[in-house]
């Protein structure tokens, strides 16, 4: 492990050092007002947390650590011979705060191989779920099973002084990351693919391991993984797995835990499940208008039959962008450059032309553009990877590397039990009447 726990350690002294100044300071200032409306309506928008692994603006999308997505793809270390940024460069940026070097890259692959075994006790786990288990839910139970070898746990049982906190947080977020390839990798081969299984190759990247153990050696599949590994990492700390996965993490639960925890949140459809439905969506449409190449008219049509029928457009809107998400933009650049001939991505691009306006004209949508859920099926799909059920794992895998590097500065900053305060209806009627309400505790 070595240097890069010890980088970590100065960076989080010196923050631990300057947030206690700004909180003698400034702690009785106030940030923004709390409306009614948010209160009821899923505390949209309201400033309650610090996540130092990225930030989400309504117009300019996704920054990691103050890096855009395209800057990653151009400053981020990669694979030998390949075009896409190395998720072990993410990671090292999330955790660390500065761009990885090739040789800081190169380090977390090294220590994420030598890491990776997983104990038999996982899959005979995963192997006791009926085969017709949701993937989310096997790959949740295989991370539970895998608590087992929990650092944090063991530690804190015996003793462990809250000061090493950060680092038994730490060294269970390193294994867990490395183990999760392979946890999903199994799962994908026994539902799909008859339970023939593909031991790991541990002369690949992180990425590119995946695809080998999901039995994908094209080197267009590998750098798509690579891609999408990259730009699904983050959304900071306010979407339901990032918040879920703190949350648990406040009450001193092993990064195991709360990283399961934070999944369940992604597996729920309005969430990281939604890729899935997505291409389920598109594949009905063709299914219906008897055309792998429907029309732009015709998806129109579609489009507004869909919205008739009381149901949404799935990849379309997002609760806090107000423009295309950059992630579908990279996803796209990624199909004009390798797929551009590909039905099903020349569909996903026909729609984006053809629903923003449809969304636009209802005068009711805030958020008419697609999100990243809108494209990344259909690449997956392009590779021959048609299980979409599957799709909400790999998002899972690549989620971990924020949500746990965020979970590795909490435990280093020693962020306390998340604990906020509700109040009833009937509180709120005596509060509008002006009539003395507690609303602390």
């Amino acid at each position: 492990m070595g240097y890069i726990k010890d980088t970590f350690k100065t960076k989080a002294d010196a923050a631990n050092v300057e947030i206690k100044e700004l909180l003698k300071n400034h702690g009785n200032r106030k940030i923004g007002e709390v409306t009614l409306a948010q209160i009821y309506q899923g505390m949209r928008g309201i400033t309650g947390l610090v996540t130092e692994t990225s930030l989400l603006d309504s117009q300019e999308g996704i920054r990691f650590r103050g890096y855009s997505i395209p800057e990653l793809q151009e400053k981020l270390p990669k694979a030998e011979g390949g075009n896409e940024p190395l998720p072990e460069g993410l990671f090292y940026l999330m955790l660390v705060g500065e761009l990885p070097t090739q040789e800081d890259v190169n380090h977390i692959t090294s220590v994420w191989q030598r890491r990776s075994h997983v104990p038999s006790h996982v899959f005979a786990t995963i192997d006791a779920l009926p085969l017709n288990t949701h993937p989310m839910t096997m790959f949740v139970t295989g991370v539970m099973a895998l608590q087992t070898e929990s650092n944090f746990a063991r530690r804190y049982k015996e003793g462990l002084a809250k000061k090493d906190y950060w680092e038994a947080a730490f060294d269970d977020s390193m294994d867990l990351i490395a183990r999760l390839p392979r946890i999903a990798a199994y799962v994908y081969r026994r539902k799909y693919k008859n339970n023939d299984h593909i031991q790991p190759n541990g002369l690949l990247d992180w990425s590119g391991n995946l695809a080998h153990m999901m039995g994908y050696d094209d080197e267009g599949f590998k750098e798509l993984m690579r891609l999408y590994m990259t730009i699904h990492a983050d959304h900071e700390g306010g979407n339901v797995s990032a918040h879920t996965t703190h949350l648990v993490g406040s009450a001193l639960s092993d990064p195991y835990l709360s990283y399961a925890a934070g999944m369940n949140g992604l597996a729920g459809p309005l969430h990281g499940l939604a890729n899935q439905e997505v291409i389920k969506w598109i594949f009905e449409m063709q299914e219906k208008l008897d055309t792998k190449c429907p029309t732009n008219d015709q998806i129109a049509q579609y489009v507004k039959d869909t919205l008739a029928a009381g149901k949404v457009v799935p990849g379309y809107g997002h609760a806090v962008l107000r423009k295309t998400d950059p992630r579908f933009t990279a996803q796209m650049e990624f199909g004009k450059k390798w797929l551009k001939d590909d039905q099903l991505v020349q569909t996903v691009w026909n729609i984006y032309e053809t629903v923003p306006p449809i969304l636009q004209s209802l005068g009711k949508i805030k958020n008419p553009w697609p999100n990243v859920d809108a494209h990344s099926g259909a690449l997956l799909v392009h590779y021959g990877m048609v299980e979409y059920e599957f799709y909400t794992v790999l998002f899972a895998v690549s989620r971990a590397l924020g949500v746990l590097a965020s979970l590795c500065w909490d435990r280093a900053l020693g962020f306390p039990l998340e604990r906020p305060k509700s109040v009833t209806t009937d509180a709120v009627k005596l509060w509008l009447e002006d009539k003395e309400v507690i609303w602390g505790e």
